[in-house]
């Protein structure tokens, strides 16, 4: 699965050898001893392995397209394998960043934590960053007051160019940040812009100049440099809970976004493998024809020649198929996700709103189950009940809210207290769960506005019945 991805512009200060030292640099100096591969000694090699089967670091040069590929993975103990890799094209001075996951037959669960590669910060730190138009690229977040206003105003009235999102973030109405701005900034370093109003004085100029059309009063906005890409604006509610929920969101927009991006091949690990791979396939064919036509004079020699090729073919020609189908599953991954985000010819029959969605499908399948709720309700052969039949039987329902409510209802079946294996399935659930004396509070998604008590010892028999009710009547 695609965790991370963008492509940076490189300044022509990063050599080849600058580029692998980085690379080097970035592993051996993790704060986490656990992914340090020991013992690295860089010679100048272009083609080297290090590591072993579980922890590895590898460089490959393509020299036909001047490009440079590292990739770094670990696989831990739970199963699950996280692959980093970055490529870098000398020739266009462009660099992808790209983060994958996958799973072994052992892995267990997933971890939902997820930080943008630590290497970014060493190109920004080490000025090997391109501009991005007029704009730095940045950790931190860029200030707007009044010496720069006109900044904003191009990037909301569409009049400023750029290649990365931008994300603007306006003062709420006491005057202070609805996220904390600089922990925005650095988790979006690479793939957003992060603009912060510097004071509430600024609104009304920021409203005349953008024509009313910019955020204001804590809301956010992204806007995006792909004009078939509306931008996204999401409100500032107050309640408990509700930075978190308005931070995640905003991640989770923008990095949609930047993975649902078209990256060329050979700006990916396979990409240039299977270049590789096909040139020394192309190379082989050559030399088996060379072979054959020798063969005629020394066939003996020859035909123990052939032997070899046929065994290096073959196994060549395994590494390629394999590579064609992992680039074929990630292809097919990145064209679902942009044609999600950019899908301009389809006009859908209702506009989300404010409310973010806790888990994919999850305010369709909501939608499907009120509509499908209703149809018993509605006059037969009427009107209503046709419109609604056509909408629920033409959006593949699947009835996710009831299967999970069916689900919290067998896991809260006879409650009596709150051991791991429940604690963690309703963590899986999307539940932040806190102690809170004699009580546990669980909170949905960690949105204050869907939360729940449950008693650590329970008297009542039917608290887990109740328990369950109360989540599936109110959070699903």
């Amino acid at each position: 699965m695609l965790l991370f991805s963008t492509v940076l512009s490189i300044n022509q200060s990063l050599t080849k050898d600058k580029f692998i030292e980085l690379a080097i640099e970035w592993n051996q100096g993790s704060p986490h001893e656990n992914n340090v591969i020991p013992g690295i000694e860089w010679h100048g090699e272009r083609n080297i392995r290090y590591g072993n089967e579980r922890l590895w670091m590898e460089i490959q040069e393509y020299r036909n397209q001047n490009i440079i590929a590292v990739r770094y993975e670990k696989i831990e103990e739970d199963g699950a394998i996280w692959d980093t890799d970055y490529v870098m094209n000398f020739t266009a001075m462009k660099m992808s960043i790209r983060l994958d996951r996958s799973f072994l037959e052992e892995a267990l669960a997933v971890d939902p934590n997820f930080s943008t590669p630590h290497f970014i910060t060493l190109l920004i730190e080490k000025g090997y960053l391109q501009d991005d138009y007029d704009l730095a690229v940045l950790r931190r977040p860029l200030i707007i007051d009044d010496s720069n206003i006109e900044l904003l105003a191009g990037v909301v009235n569409g009049t400023i160019r750029y290649h990365l999102p931008i994300v603007y973030i306006s003062k709420t109405y006491d005057n202070t940040d609805p996220v904390d701005v600089r922990f925005l900034a650095s988790k979006l370093k690479g793939v957003a812009h992060v603009l912060v109003q510097k004071s509430n004085w600024l609104s009304s100029q920021c409203r005349r100049l953008c024509d009313d059309k910019n955020e204001y009063g804590g809301a956010i906005g992204i806007y995006y440099p792909n004009p078939a890409v509306e931008h996204k604006k999401f409100l500032f509610h107050y309640y408990t809970g509700s930075e978190k929920v308005l931070f995640d969101k905003v991640i989770r927009t923008v990095i949609q976004y930047a993975n649902a991006q078209n990256v060329d091949s050979l700006y990916t690990w396979q990409g240039v493998s299977n270049a590789l791979l096909t040139d020394r396939l192309v190379a082989q064919r050559a030399e088996r024809l060379e072979a054959e036509n020798a063969k005629k004079q020394t066939k003996d020699e020859a035909d123990q020649l052939l032997e070899t090729f046929d065994d290096d073919f073959n196994k060549l020609q395994k590494q390629v198929e394999d590579l064609t189908r992992a680039n074929e599953a990630l292809r097919q991954e990145n064209e679902g996700l942009h044609a999600k985000l950019n899908a301009t010819d389809v006009v859908p029959i209702l506009f989300l709103g404010d409310e973010d969605e806790f888990y994919q499908g999850e305010i369709k399948d909501i939608i499907l189950s009120v509509l499908s709720d209703a149809m018993p309700t509605l006059l037969p052969q009427s009107r209503r009940l046709n419109v609604v039949q056509d909408i629920v039987g033409s959006n593949d329902y699947q009835h996710l809210s009831e299967n999970k409510a069916e689900e919290i209802k067998r896991l809260l079946k006879g409650y009596t207290g709150m051991p791991g294996r429940l604690r963690q399935a309703l963590m899986e659930f999307g539940f932040v769960i806190t102690d809170e004396g004699k009580h546990y509070k669980l909170t949905y998604y960690g949105d204050g506005r869907y939360q729940t008590i449950f008693a650590k010892t329970p008297s009542d028999a039917r608290a887990g019945k109740n328990n369950a009710s109360t989540i599936v009547k109110n959070m699903l």
